[in-house]
């Protein structure tokens, strides 16, 4: 559950104007308000404070099915959007909460996964910067709970919009409504495709390819083994099994918190045979 005690920074686009509100309670996360609701705690509170070197009021052209809108708009959403800047860590979202607004990534990477009445977690996706949520869209659009938490993996800067906007935008707008829902069906394809794997692809095949997407060319990983677990799906004890496997192989060494790959190239003959026979 998120923590209510907190804060966000937040920035309001506003006739091309930027205001920095410094950190408040009453401004803490989960409560993400609108763009009215904070320029009245702003005026009554007297917290704000003009920030010119920002040019989040441009956010839009951020993303390209946004920047080819009608100017008309694009100032609908600068002028009702709220740019939120959320610390690492924070629970943004998560089940039994309803979508007040529809999120925009600015920057950073935000987790979405889900947890099992038996206390498993699987990673569904990852939402980075030129992205929106697909569960936030999905839920916005049935008036439904969302089911999943999404986890702000870096420090996190998004553009919100209130589900009133949105709804607007997507009954009167085509090029809103394309951009939405060309995001949606591209992510749900994505989402078969990670049902398709934990379902029917062999577990070494896709542990050895997450060790070396993790690695990123090099040779060390810091995860844990429930961290790879939730990523892939999985069980701890089948993870730590199979790693265990590895190790005596002499393809991998390992020390808490980190896996060294002493041997990547087997784990990328591994890996390529995904597709292959018997997969």
């Amino acid at each position: 559950m998120a923590d209510p005690r907190i804060s966000v920074t937040v920035y309001l686009a506003r006739r091309g104007r930027i205001y920095n509100f410094l950190r408040c309670p009453a401004l803490s996360h989960p409560a993400l308000q609108t763009a009215a609701a904070l320029r009245k705690v702003a005026r009554t509170r007297h917290i704000f404070q003009k920030d010119d070197s920002l040019i989040q009021n441009v956010w839009v052209d951020r993303f390209p099915g946004l920047s080819r809108l009608e100017d008309r708009i694009k100032g609908i959403l600068l002028d009702r959007s709220a740019v939120l800047h959320v610390p690492r860590g924070t629970v943004i979202f998560g089940p039994g909460k309803s979508p007040e607004n529809m999120l925009f990534l600015l920057d950073g990477s935000v987790r979405v996964q889900q947890t099992s009445e038996g206390g498993r977690e699987i990673v569904l996706y990852r939402i980075h910067a030129g992205e929106s949520c697909v569960l936030t869209t999905a839920c916005l659009l049935a008036y439904d709970d969302y089911s999943a938490e999404g986890i702000a993996e870096t420090d996190v800067s998004a553009a919100a919009i209130p589900r009133a906007v949105f709804d607007d935008l997507v009954a009167n707008s085509a090029e809103f409504r394309k951009f939405v829902f060309l995001a949606f069906s591209k992510r749900i394809t994505d989402l078969f495709l990670m049902i398709d794997e934990v379902a029917f692809q062999r577990i070494d095949l896709r542990l050895a390819q997450k060790l070396q997407e993790l690695a990123q060319g090099g040779t060390e990983v810091r995860t844990t083994h429930q961290q790879l677990a939730a990523e892939l799906g999985s069980a701890r004890e089948v993870i730590s099994r199979q790693l265990q496997e590895f190790q005596r192989r002499g393809w991998i060494t390992q020390t808490r918190g980190t896996i060294t790959l002493t041997d990547a190239g087997a784990l990328a003959d591994l890996a390529q045979h995904r597709s292959g026979p018997g997969s």
